[in-house]
């Protein structure tokens, strides 16, 4: 029985009618209305109908950035849209009569990595996604964790530096500030201004007016020295993270999704190293797998859609 899975993002909604085994039947892309919750609604609900016209669909999930209560029916918070508190599951069930399911976004993505994706054969798997922040999804005994309040996972908010750098939600020290995609543009323009290895950083920005994530990938995947040491700084930070994630989290794998992982081993080597570094009674401690996500861009929807198909055919 197929079934709908909608990724809310920051710039862009995309709808997809996904098979049961995980297949991508159908899609559609559209522009997100930031800022206008009622806008979204409305796209949202001609998206499931597009979809489900003329097909035997089970359900329906909507993933987006945020607090997602444990009933995938609330959202406390979403950071690019401006709900707070929204029952969105019982507005949206309403308009278009479906079994209906929210999850956070990261949620979907390591869902679908683990059922359909790199993570497929473990039972235990940690991801995290690697793009503007730090996202994170825990996979405990073949089921996601969601935590008393359905907020479990939030792994880009695992403090590593005590009185570090301010992060966005409040706190300081946050991995966020040390392993996304935005830590590595800081990292990177730190090296260009220092000289040195930075020499090809600095002429890159001088080029372009300014690094970005684009001009960085190409640097890194020229193998320019400056851009690799700001990947392997930013693959240290998360390996620290992930060997304190281990002692709670005990993963057999760890997945790391977004557009920073398109990088492979390069980003993995160091993540390893420093894993090993940090990690806790090494040498008796099983060491996991480390692996980069197979599902990119369509891991929202695929995630999203399943965990709606399983909700409704458990409900």
């Amino acid at each position: 029985m197929h079934s709908i899975g909608i990724d809310i993002g920051g710039t862009k909604i995309a709808g997809a009618l996904v098979s049961d085994d995980g297949r991508i039947l159908d899609e559609v892309r559209q522009p997100t209305p930031a800022g206008d919750p009622a806008a979204i609604m409305d796209l949202v609900v001609a998206m499931i109908e597009r979809l489900r016209s003329g097909q035997e669909v089970i359900a329906a999930g909507v993933a987006a950035a945020g607090f997602i209560d444990a009933d995938q029916s609330t959202v406390y918070y979403a950071p690019n849209i401006n709900w707070r508190h929204e029952p969105f599951r019982d507005q949206l069930r309403a308009r278009v009569d479906l079994d209906v399911t929210i999850d956070n976004d990261a949620n979907a993505a390591g869902w679908a990595e683990f059922r359909f994706g790199v993570a497929r054969e473990a039972h235990h798997m940690t991801m995290l996604t690697i793009g503007t922040g730090v996202g994170g999804a825990v996979v405990t005994g073949d089921r996601l964790l969601r935590g008393g309040f359905g907020t479990a996972g939030e792994l880009g908010h695992l403090r590593i530096v005590p009185e570090g750098l301010p992060c966005g939600c409040g706190a300081r020290g946050c991995i966020e500030q040390y392993g996304s995609g935005r830590a590595l543009l800081r990292m990177a323009n730190e090296i260009a201004d220092a000289g040195g290895i930075g020499l090809g950083l600095a002429a890159a920005r001088e080029r372009s007016g300014g690094l970005t994530g684009g001009v960085l990938a190409e640097l890194i995947t020229e193998h320019d020295a400056g851009a690799l040491h700001a990947l392997r700084q930013l693959g240290g930070w998360l390996g620290q993270a992930c060997a304190s994630l281990s002692a709670v989290l005990d993963p057999e794998l760890f997945v790391f999704g977004g557009g920073v992982a398109v990088a492979g081993d390069l980003l993995l080597d160091p993540v390893r190293e420093s894993y090993l570094a940090h990690l806790p009674a090494r040498g008796f401690h099983p060491e996991p797998r480390f692996a980069v996500a197979q599902l990119v861009n369509d891991a929202g929807v695929v995630g999203a859609a399943d965990l709606a198909r399983i909700h409704a055919a458990t409900a």
